[in-house]
């Protein structure tokens, strides 16, 4: 009896395992490459919807950003956390995406621009099934900080619900000194309201 049903239980777990991967998909597609998006989270959620599509939480009463870390494009360990006491720029993004490559120069710029006033910019790179796409764009565009590699979306995932999390690609998610959610936008960001976005988080003490 036993002999026959392990191999039913196997298949069964495969089935959970392709439905699992086929959520996450689904939910990455529904929202790749969108020109914006809605503000997710509960009815007692903190932040404010801004001019110009971007959102903030006030100081005080911002979630923590979750647990982000594995491998980047260059295959090296990094851990999000590491950054504590920095400002962290989230941007996710995609090779094939083409706001992502709107926006790519704006955001090389920008992170060698406020690297001195305690600003690290984190990449998350989604839905690239290969690798070498992502590092040429990475090459084009002159990105010089870190991508973490997340083809199936999962870092995505795991935000808190209620708080600001990404729900389009690109999305680009702010973190205070704290660790904390600070700031998000579900566009495809210029120079200038990238600063706008980061100047008020420079000043805080």
């Amino acid at each position: 009896m036993s002999a026959c049903r392990a191999p039913r239980r196997l298949a069964t777990r495969r089935r959970a395992t392709v439905l699992a991967t086929g959520a996450v998909v689904a939910a990455l597609t529904l929202t790749a490459c969108g020109s914006g998006g809605t503000s997710g989270g509960s009815s007692d959620t903190k932040f404010v919807q801004g001019k110009g599509g971007v959102d903030t939480v006030p100081r005080g009463k911002r979630a923590d950003a979750p647990e982000l870390s594995g491998k980047t494009l260059e295959d090296k360990r990094l851990d999000v956390a590491d950054y504590k006491g920095k400002i962290v720029v989230l941007n996710v993004w995609g090779s094939w995406c083409a706001p992502c490559r709107a926006e790519a120069p704006n955001l090389a710029k920008v992170a060698k621009d406020t690297k001195g006033d305690g600003v690290q910019f984190v990449g998350i790179n989604t839905r690239d099934s290969d690798q070498a796409p992502a590092r040429r764009f990475e090459q084009d565009f002159g990105v010089e900080y870190p991508s973490l590699y997340d083809p199936m979306g999962k870092l995505m995932l795991r935000f808190p619900k209620g708080s600001l999390n990404p729900q389009a690609i690109p999305s680009t998610i702010v973190l205070d000194r704290d660790g904390k959610i600070a700031a998000r936008t579900l566009t495809a960001l210029s120079e200038e309201r990238l600063r706008k976005m980061l100047d008020p988080l420079i000043a805080e003490k």
